[in-house]
């Protein structure tokens, strides 16, 4: 199993090379290098951190003769709001699809199957509908756009809910999956001083 990098860590460095880039415009590629490796981090490192923030549009890359240059992308907040509405709707179509196989393919999982499957739809439901609450804020914070899409996922968490309710291990399958996205859901302040 390979352990990913923690999230501050990660975002700092992004920071810092994001800042590199945005404060030396006219550095290329090396010279980017040479600054930040091995201070800030390994070139390993600034490549994975280079190539996320290419591929988030973060940042983009201009060649001049044989020389890399970055540069921060315009428009960056227009072009990341099209990409989480292009992705977020994606995913919920791909959703409602593997939720119809679900209906036939579900009573026929071993148990641990089961759960996985539940507990691994239903997150990726929540994360849809907060796809959705991001678009709806950032669009227009006094109106939900996105209301029937809000709407549908509640109704495909409901029905996740009622497979697992009419399964013959669902006294062992309820638990665990509730159990599991605890994360998900809001605990009230006097839970922590239970731990």
């Amino acid at each position: 199993m390979s352990q990913s990098e923690p999230a501050p860590k990660k975002y700092e460095r992004e920071r810092i090379l994001l800042e590199s880039i945005k404060n030396n415009p006219d550095l290329h590629h090396n010279a980017l290098l040479k600054i930040l490796v091995p201070e800030f981090m390994a070139k390993t490192t600034f490549e994975k951190i280079r190539d996320s923030l290419i591929k988030k549009e973060i940042i983009s890359v201009r060649i001049k003769g044989n020389m890399k240059f970055y540069y921060p992308s315009e428009d960056y907040e227009i072009n990341l709001q099209h990409q989480v509405e292009r992705n977020t709707n994606t995913y919920f179509h791909d959703l409602k699809l593997e939720i119809k196989k679900l209906d036939v393919d579900y009573p026929h999982k071993d148990i641990d199957e089961k759960i996985l499957v539940a507990n691994s739809i239903l997150r990726n439901l929540i994360r849809t509908d907060t796809g959705f609450t991001i678009l709806d804020s950032s669009k227009n914070p006094k109106k939900t756009l996105y209301r029937d899409e809000h709407l549908e996922i509640q109704q495909l968490i409901h029905h996740i809910f009622k497979i697992i309710r009419n399964d013959r291990h669902f006294d062992i399958i309820f638990p665990t999956i509730v159990s599991n996205l605890g994360f998900f859901i809001p605990q009230s302040s006097w839970d922590e001083d239970l731990v």
